[in-house]
């Protein structure tokens, strides 16, 4: 029943890289290149909450850690960049697993329950947590990071939507950042950073 799951989702995943190869035009997104933003990556720890209850970068020490910020409702950033995340997890040894840690940083807690980002963390991987707070928990994260995040409202029954940054973090077994990947980096580079700091 597990590997049926698995190739269940290898193949939605596999469909997802398809549809981003051929479908996804990165320059009508264009908006997520105006945002402010404030400062450059630093790193640092934060605490924020998740269904299982309080997380803090610090209580990670010891495994690596993938951070990305967005949001549920997001339409197409998010689920390419934890597509992308979770085909390289995917390809982790069960001790290389193990050692990591995926986070995924909801910027809009006024939407985003715990059981809803639980449930879309697991949707991508198992190994994606889904955390947010506070809006000023949220924003000392995106701040120490330097991320970036704005909301806009749609005039429509959408409500709003979050424009955001689109970077994926990597810190260390020690809680230092290491490395921020850019939005589209293959899986395979993913892959081979992940197991860079997992060597170490």
């Amino acid at each position: 029943m597990q590997k049926t799951g698995l190739s269940v989702l290898t193949l939605l995943l596999a469909g997802l890289l398809v549809w981003v190869t051929f479908y996804w035009h990165p320059e009508r997104r264009q908006a997520h290149q105006e945002l402010n933003i404030q400062s450059a990556p630093q790193g640092g720890d934060f605490a924020l909450m998740s269904h299982r209850g309080p997380v803090s970068l610090r209580q990670l020490r010891g495994k690596v850690v993938a951070l990305y910020f967005g949001y549920t409702q997001c339409p197409d950033i998010c689920p390419t960049s934890l597509g992308f995340l979770s085909l390289a997890i995917n390809q982790l040894s069960p001790e290389e697993l193990s050692g990591f840690q995926g986070l995924f940083i909801s910027v809009d807690p006024k939407r985003d329950s715990l059981q809803r980002l639980q449930q879309y963390g697991e949707y991508f991987n198992a190994a994606i947590l889904g955390v947010t707070g506070t809006v000023e928990q949220v924003d000392e994260a995106v701040r120490k990071y330097g991320a970036a995040y704005r909301i806009t409202d749609t005039g429509s029954q959408m409500g709003y939507i979050v424009d955001h940054s689109a970077d994926t973090y990597l810190v260390d077994r020690q809680g230092k950042l290491r490395a921020v990947l850019a939005h589209g980096t293959a899986p395979s580079e993913v892959l081979a950073e992940l197991r860079k700091l997992l060597r170490e």
